[in-house]
């Protein structure tokens, strides 16, 4: 399932969508409480350069795939918007990335 996914530019945004949406939930509820609660900076430095890693790489598909697709640059532009946001890509997934 998953070799199948990522033979295509929207499979690879999908996943990586996902992985980066699982980042940033890790870096908000697990990362950021551990530094601040309990004084584990490491924690904030090695989720946040994971999360950095996967948000270029999100930002890179998402503008491939509207290149590819002809997607409209509202919609290419929401990809990108909902990314910052807590959830976002989930909700991507299911609004944006089905083809």
């Amino acid at each position: 399932m998953l070799a199948t996914l990522l033979r295509t530019s929207l499979g690879r945004l999908r996943a990586v969508g996902f992985l980066e949406g699982v980042s940033f939930l890790v870096l908000l509820g697990i990362a950021m409480p551990l530094k601040y609660a309990a004084g584990l900076p490491e924690a904030v430095r090695v989720v946040g350069m994971a999360h950095g890693v996967l948000f270029v790489l999100y930002v890179l598909l998402v503008v491939q795939v509207s290149l590819e697709l002809g997607w409209s640059w509202r919609k290419a532009l929401l990809a990108l918007v909902v990314s910052v946001v807590p959830f976002g890509t989930f909700w991507a997934e299911k609004k944006l990335f089905q083809a």
